[in-house]
């Protein structure tokens, strides 16, 4: 748990004035807390033993200790792919560099499956199937292609979804036409990306949801984020893994199927059917598929 979700959800016994340093820590997270001990109980308006003692209450023997950990948080959120090369260079290449790989990513896909409970997945599928306007789906660098496949799963389940791509600076000016009705799917991992996160703090401020994809060390998007899903995204290489990432939106989409199956399923229908009408696929030929009904088709029809 990073030191922000500590803080935020503190089952502790906190005094009115070490509640007012918490306050202080998260409002301006993570630099409030790299300043001296002073300083921070002169911002919350508290003596500086205060401090001492809600440090000491959170598990850390002094002020110098918590800001160790706050600072390898920071350095993790912050790490370049040219700083992982140095990080995680292999020990002996000739040993299985790509099977070591697999093993790596498959801890990253376990540590999400079992971080993330099945209510985290109820609600986003709820926030994206009754958004009574526009789903907006937006991503970085490389996460808007994670996007754009959730983007493809999505207008099978419900009409009004729309995937942005490469935001541009055109693209801001969007905002203008979205507001409570509407959702934005944003997905925003380290190293975070100054324009989606100026992009979604603007439509939370215009009244938009927010479901965000991100990882352990939270986007500040996750700061105003209605729903936040976490994805581990660790391996032996100098990129982050995205194996993680799509098996998530691909576990919310079969969690939606599982639990509107019935509604989505006469969407889907009608989506074959016209398919089938204009020899979309090669499955619309003369074969063994072609005597299927649309129903039939179903798992076929749910890849993008």
């Amino acid at each position: 748990m990073s030191i922000r979700e500590e803080l935020a959800h503190t089952q502790l016994a906190l005094t009115a004035a070490e509640q007012k340093i918490v306050q202080v820590l998260l409002a301006d997270y993570p630099m409030s807390g790299l300043g001296t001990a002073t300083r921070l109980a002169r911002q919350a308006g508290v003596s500086d033993p205060t401090v001492m003692r809600l440090m000491i209450k959170l598990g850390y023997g002094k002020f110098s200790d918590f800001q160790s950990k706050l600072l390898e948080e920071v350095e993790s959120r912050l790490h370049s792919p040219l700083l992982m090369m140095e990080a995680k260079r292999p020990a002996n290449a000739s040993e299985g560099t790509a099977l070591g790989y697999y093993n790596s990513v498959a801890g990253s896909l376990e540590r999400t499956r079992t971080q993330t409970p099945s209510q985290a997945y109820t609600r986003a599928v709820s926030m994206i199937l009754e958004a009574k306007g526009q789903v907006v789906l937006l991503g970085g660098r490389f996460s808007r292609h994670v996007a754009s496949m959730l983007a493809g799963y999505l207008v099978q389940m419900r009409s009004g979804v729309r995937d942005m791509e490469k935001l541009s600076p055109a693209d801001f000016d969007m905002l203008l036409d979205l507001g409570k009705r509407d959702l934005l799917v944003v997905f925003d991992y380290r190293r975070y990306q100054a324009d989606v996160v100026g992009f979604a703090r603007q439509a939370h401020e215009r009244g938009v949801g927010i479901l965000l994809f991100t990882d352990p060390w939270l986007s500040p998007i996750a700061e105003f984020a209605d729903q936040t899903m976490v994805a581990a995204i660790d391996a032996d290489s100098p990129f982050d893994t995205s194996a993680s990432c799509v098996a998530q939106i691909e576990a919310v989409v079969a969690h939606a199927l599982g639990l509107h199956g019935a509604s989505i399923r006469r969407r889907i229908e009608d989506i074959e059917t016209i398919r089938s009408a204009n020899a979309v696929t090669l499955d619309g030929g003369e074969d063994t598929e072609r005597g299927k009904s649309p129903g039939d088709r179903i798992a076929t029809a749910t890849s993008p």
